[in-house]
């Protein structure tokens, strides 16, 4: 079964518009800080061979600022990760020491 690859212009047939732009409305927004932000916390095994990945998403803000997050949710875990659409993946069972890093720097958790 072949992968679905996602192109930003997926949805658009054609336009007669000359001055047409695409618009695909990734604005760097401005980050929100820590205690305006509620970050889901979820244990997956799904599509990876049985192996456990914990993953964090519903970070608001810019794309620099998701990848130090992650840098340091990974060194505070002393684990692997990685940044996929959006939402921080970290290699293993990591749930309670990203939940508690998570309150300590200020953010909102919520286990899903």
């Amino acid at each position: 079964m072949a992968k679905k690859i996602k192109r930003e212009t997926d949805g658009l047939m054609y336009s007669t518009d000359s001055g047409f732009e695409f618009d695909n409305g990734t604005e760097d927004a401005e980050t929100l800080p820590p205690q305006q932000q509620k970050l889901n916390i979820r244990l997956e095994t799904k599509q990876r061979g049985g192996k456990k990945a914990t993953l964090v998403k519903g970070f608001i803000g810019k794309p620099e600022d998701l990848e130090t997050l992650c840098k340091n949710l990974k060194n505070h875990c002393g684990t692997g990760g990685s940044i996929v659409d959006g939402e921080m993946l970290i290699q293993g069972d990591q749930v309670q020491k990203i939940k508690a890093f998570l309150i300590s720097k200020g953010y909102k958790t919520n286990n899903i």
